[in-house]
């Protein structure tokens, strides 16, 4: 049994491939949202701490993903892929999950929603300073400007309180920051995914990551909660429900999906990320019952027309050829297959 690279078929070679699998991994994070809110409760309604459900789905799918590098034989990551293992453990293992999981808390899913809008023009921006690319001005302008769409949304939708800063701004404050880690963990991951399978890019991150994640989850665990059958009294089947989805799906296989969609066509795939917002807000319509203002629409859908807008200067502009860009598709498609 050993990773290799798996020969290329019909299917897997068909343009629209890494269109379609990177849709079905932005379905999977669309979930992250309303399920992070299930598995957090609310300030009225509280279930797993947040803080604990940042490390713990990260601690559980570690255990998966040591599984998984143990089945497929995988090589200890070479000493020039550490770098960018650190970055996604840093940003998305760890960053990501930890500002969206105490914001949701605090803010409705579907306003979380809309402020992830920005995730696919944050990326892309990320990949020009961090790998070289030369957008043209008016990506800047998109990026400001898309930028300043949240702003105002997230002042307008705040609770403002006389004598401090509203509770919901820190909460955005939190989430940015959050997506600014995603972002730094999409543009590394895309980048391995050339050189390793993607299926062992975010298992590898999740086990050298293990330790602390464990650590957290200890430290971090439900006060006056002792054992697993008092937790199972207090806490919601939805909450542990909650918990299993970001654990498994999101922080695990909708990486295995999306990093080998990323690595084969990145300026298209990335674009079907502008689904996101609007799918997550029409799952927490439906699976947590918020009623999503028409504002809210509105914004998700202005931020749209301004991320569409940017992703197409960025890949309209030149890029050097010395640089490593995540435009180009790699020549070959990565897969692990256990034989």
């Amino acid at each position: 049994m050993h990773t290799s690279l798996q020969a290329p078929t019909p299917l897997s070679e068909h343009p629209w491939w890494p269109r379609a699998i990177g849709l079905m991994a932005v379905l999977v994070f669309a979930m992250t949202i309303p399920m992070t809110r299930l598995a957090n409760g609310s300030l009225a309604d509280p279930q797993w701490p947040p803080l604990f459900v940042a490390s713990a789905r990260a601690a559980l799918a570690g255990v998966l993903a040591l599984l998984h590098l143990l089945w497929v034989r995988a090589a200890w990551p070479a000493a020039a892929h550490r770098r960018w293992l650190l970055a996604i453990m840093l940003g998305g293992v760890m960053g990501f999950p930890l500002g969206m999981g105490w914001a949701v808390r605090i803010v409705p899913a579907s306003h979380a929603a809309v402020i992830t809008g920005l995730l696919p023009l944050c990326t892309a921006a990320l990949s020009a300073w961090w790998l070289g690319h030369r957008p043209r001005l008016g990506f800047w302008l998109a990026s400001v400007a898309g930028a300043g769409l949240m702003a105002v949304f997230a002042w307008t939708s705040s609770d403002h309180r006389p004598g401090g800063a509203p509770l919901s701004l820190v909460a955005d404050s939190t989430m940015l920051l959050g997506m600014l880690g995603a972002s730094v963990a999409y543009v590394a991951g895309a980048r391995l995914s050339r050189e390793m399978p993607s299926s062992q890019v975010m298992s590898w991150s999740l086990v050298l990551a293990w330790p602390l994640t464990m650590a957290l989850s200890a430290y971090w665990w439900p006060q006056g909660v002792h054992s697993l059958a008092q937790a199972r009294e207090q806490i919601r089947p939805a909450a542990w429900l909650g918990l299993a989805y970001v654990a498994v799906c999101s922080t695990w296989l909708g990486f295995f999906l999306w990093y080998a969609a990323l690595a084969r066509d990145a300026m298209r795939v990335s674009q079907l990320q502008l689904l996101q917002p609007l799918l997550a807000m029409l799952i927490s319509a439906s699976l947590l019952g918020e009623a999503v203002p028409m504002k809210a629409w509105l914004f998700a859908l202005a931020v749209l027309c301004v991320v569409v807008a940017g992703q197409r200067l960025a890949r309209s502009s030149p890029t050097p050829a010395s640089s490593l860009s995540l435009a180009t598709p790699p020549a070959r498609h990565l897969e692990t297959s256990p034989t």
